[in-house]
């Protein structure tokens, strides 16, 4: 089926006509959303909140703080004091992003295939590589790092440090000293492949398609070791030339549950926005150009800096900065 863009005049990110039925309407939106998601590999594990509508540049994260023991016995008949929940606010200020395309009105008449709906994958890809990013590099600013090799610093890492079943383990525990609760019974890390590649070859690893029929498998996943669960993605951080010899860095998150917090991508955290064929007034007097994009509103916080470790090292392979 071919589009003609003129009929998006009844789209509400739009300047078009009403007759578009209100399932047309959504359903770009909706593709585009569905096309962004699977690149959100950052994004799954954190608190998901929506963007507030009429709430200014602001949003509000909600840390809370866990009870302490109650050792006291009881007395008979006597009812004892009670607590109170301890709440900390975390806001934060959203951010828009976006980016569009030109259509060309040859490119509808001539094209065989449905030029919006490829140019909406394309434009779904690129919105959830990018809000991603932004995720992705809040959470390697958290403040809890260990390095591989037993090295105590970024620019020590040789090509030797090479990350280990031992680091997985040493992370694992770190995040359990933490009372860090977990993730549908795991800890979680995102990798980068060039890292997997190392550790996917050590005799205790296991992968995703062995236990896969008893747990819910995450976006990206790979396999298990050690208690921790492993995502991969190719935006998985790199630290270009950050180590010895100008030798790449990998980051490897090991995350707990409530680490950190993110805006949603529906309810208003990512729209698709297209512009009819001569919208552009006198600056489009032939009706040539029509026009597709989309636009985020995104932010994202550490909100827990012990319920999650950053395992930096080296791998086999040097990628470059991501």
């Amino acid at each position: 089926m071919k589009l003609d863009l003129t009929l998006f005049d009844a789209n509400p990110n739009t300047t078009a006509d009403s007759s578009l039925s209100a399932e047309m309407r959504t359903y770009y939106s909706d593709y585009l959303i569905d096309n962004a998601k699977p690149n959100l590999v950052h994004d799954q594990f954190g608190q998901k909140h929506p963007i507030p509508k009429n709430g200014g540049k602001t949003i509000q994260f909600r840390k809370f703080v866990p009870f302490s023991k109650a050792t006291a016995p009881l007395s008979e008949g006597i009812t004892p004091d009670g607590g109170s929940l301890s709440v900390t606010q975390v806001t934060s200020s959203v951010e828009q992003y976006g980016y569009y395309v030109t259509i060309s009105d040859m490119l509808m008449l001539t094209a065989i295939d449905n030029t919006l709906v490829e140019t909406t994958k394309l434009l779904g890809a690129q919105a959830g590589s990018t809000l991603d990013t932004i995720t992705r590099e809040v959470l390697n600013g958290g403040t809890s790092v260990m390095y591989s090799g037993g090295k105590e610093a970024r620019e020590e890492l040789d090509a030797t440090c090479k990350l280990t079943v031992d680091d997985i383990f040493k992370a694992a525990r770190f995040l359990k000293t933490q009372n860090a609760p977990k993730i549908n019974g795991s800890y979680v890390a995102i990798i980068h492949p060039d890292v997997a590649y190392d550790l996917m070859r050590d005799d205790e690893w296991m992968d995703v398609h062995k236990y896969s029929s008893t747990s819910e498998i995450f976006e990206g996943e790979i396999g298990k070791l050690g208690g921790v669960r492993f995502v991969e993605s190719t935006e998985a951080k790199i630290f270009a030339k950050g180590g010895a010899d100008a030798r790449d860095v990998y980051s490897t998150l090991v995350l707990g549950a409530n680490a950190y917090g993110v805006t949603e991508v529906s309810g208003g955290g990512l729209t698709h926005i297209v512009k009819q064929l001569g919208s552009g007034g006198t600056a489009d007097p032939l009706n040539q150009r029509a026009t597709a994009g989309w636009k985020g509103t995104k932010t994202a916080e550490r909100l827990v800096e012990n319920y999650m470790i950053r395992i930096e090292s080296a791998s086999s392979f040097e990628s470059g900065e991501n």
